[in-house]
């Protein structure tokens, strides 16, 4: 990362929290404490008025660079709960873009929101009491073939067989049932739509090959064709 966009993240950050430290800051982008301190020196130099609380760490002066949109704090609740929510899904990808988008959109609140939100984020746990240790890390890509009709190939493997499949798809649409999120797509080697569990996709492709819309209706597949794995 170049020190204009490891600048810019920053800011982001400070905006997005009331409070944080170096050494936060320093395992977040993966460089030293001391190369921190030259970053901080920067933002100051460049007229960002950043506050140094001694033995807290680093702040923005209240006020600086007003935002145009202002969430409610009812906004700011429902997208709290939506990050508790959206941290128990098994998928990498989708759980660190979200989180990334949610940095950015905190950077927005008032610090009287700031404080109220981080006092929700302590009070809110969600329980899931049907565990099963099977992540992935396709679905943000995945959401991308889905809008761009890109062809997948996959090598895919069902909870039901020890055999392991390639298959080259046209993605269509996705669902999520019991925390695990589903793959409607056409497949070649069936000749057919089938349902593929993202997390059973042992290994991905997005090609450049592009598909024609078949007109899917995800409404219609759902009365035709119940969930089951393919």
């Amino acid at each position: 990362m170049s020190q204009l966009s490891r600048l810019i993240a920053i800011l982001t950050l400070l905006k997005s929290k009331r409070l944080l430290t170096a050494t936060e800051l320093a395992k977040k982008f993966e460089v030293s404490i001391r190369t921190i301190y030259r970053d901080i020196r920067k933002l100051e130099e460049a007229g960002v008025p950043v506050t140094t609380i001694e033995g807290r760490g680093y702040s923005l002066m209240e006020g600086y660079s007003v935002a145009p949109v202002q969430f409610t704090e009812k906004q700011a609740n429902a997208l709290i709960t939506a990050e508790h929510l959206i941290n128990q899904s098994k998928d990498t990808s989708f759980v660190n873009d979200f989180n990334e988008a949610l940095t950015k959109i905190k950077s927005v609140f008032r610090t009287s929101i700031q404080e109220k939100s981080e006092l929700l984020q302590s009070k809110i746990h969600i329980f899931n009491p049907t565990y099963e240790n099977i992540s992935s890390n396709a679905l943000s890509e995945i959401q991308l073939a889905i809008t761009n009709f890109n062809f997948i190939e996959i090598n895919y493997k069902k909870e039901s067989d020890t055999k392991i499949t390639f298959r080259k798809v046209e993605p269509y649409a996705m669902y999520s049932i019991y925390h695990k999120w589903i793959l409607i797509a056409w497949c070649y080697l069936r000749q057919d739509y089938r349902a593929f569990r993202v997390d059973r996709i042992l290994h991905f492709k997005i090609l450049h090959e592009k598909f024609e819309d078949r007109n899917f209706s995800l409404q219609t597949y759902f009365q035709t064709c119940p969930y089951k794995e393919k």
